[in-house]
């Protein structure tokens, strides 16, 4: 079972669970109130998250979305604090209000390409034959930017955009230097490969650099990345996406190209960001 992590007396966490798609779950505990981190994915995600707050007599009194898919926000009914939404992020929550999650509709909607089988098949094993999912509405919508004073320490939410979803924002905690990037830097699981695109991926990282932090959470990384950690997965986004335009998406150019510069045989993650940006090459 997951478990609750400290990284601080203001930040806690609760890592991902890679098997059903369930994202990190943060608190950022403040003197007059406290804000949480996204929904989860589901009810018993949602669940499992405040209760093990509440051993920690922690109680959460607002909560941010980072980005609307499912595993996100399918934990909000059990939330039973004001939510905080980007205005895009809301729009979405109310198309996926008019939805339903049983196997035949979930398949009709990977049959039509509007779902993919990656989350499909994750719904199904969150979920099992419990598809009765209630999405409430977003309380607080913000355009652009939102500070919010939780008392010794404050949450600053941003819009950022990038490939994986249009309406990703981050969470800043300048006074912890902890940024919070739900999954802006992933790829766009909903094209018809996995990808990046070179300019949006530039556009992102520019902004993400001017944000002071020295501990940087991805929801599906095990464990927050130093700054040290961080600055070297960039680098790889940085490195693929200016070799990527170099050779005009050869992928194999790219590949020979960085493995020269880092002297070494790449390895997984370096591989697999190469081929993302082949296959957004062009869009």
């Amino acid at each position: 079972m997951q478990k609750l992590q400290k990284t601080s007396e203001r930040i806690v966490y609760l890592p991902p669970y890679q098997e059903t798609d369930r994202p990190i779950l943060a608190a950022v505990v403040g003197e007059e109130r406290t804000l949480l981190i996204d929904a989860g994915n589901s009810s018993s995600h949602a669940q499992l998250f405040l209760a093990q707050l509440e051993e920690l007599h922690i109680r959460g009194d607002l909560l941010v979305l980072t980005h609307w898919h499912w595993d996100h926000v399918f934990g909000m009914s059990d939330m039973p604090m004001p939510a905080i939404a980007y205005n895009k992020t809301e729009e979405k929550i109310k198309e996926l209000q008019t939805l339903s999650w049983e196997d035949e509709f979930l398949d009709q909607r990977v049959n039509e390409g509007t779902e993919i089988p990656f989350c499909a098949d994750a719904i199904k094993k969150e979920l099992g034959n419990q598809r009765e999912i209630t999405l409430t509405t977003p309380a607080i919508i913000f355009d652009n930017r939102l500070t919010i004073n939780l008392g010794g320490v404050t949450g600053i939410i941003e819009h950022v955009g990038g490939d994986h979803s249009a309406d990703s924002c981050v969470i800043h905690i300048p006074e912890e230097k902890v940024l919070f990037l739900g999954d802006c830097l992933y790829a766009n699981l909903y094209s018809k490969k996995w990808s990046y695109t070179i300019e949006k991926t530039r556009r992102l990282i520019e902004q993400i650099e001017t944000y002071e932090a020295e501990t940087f959470f991805l929801s599906h990384h095990e464990a927050p990345l130093t700054k040290k950690e961080f600055q070297s997965m960039l680098y790889v986004l940085k490195s693929a996406a200016n070799l990527t335009e170099k050779f005009i998406g050869d992928q194999k150019a790219i590949v020979a190209e960085m493995s020269k510069e880092l002297q070494r045989e790449l390895n997984e993650f370096e591989a697999e960001t190469i081929e993302f940006f082949v296959n957004g090459y062009g869009e």
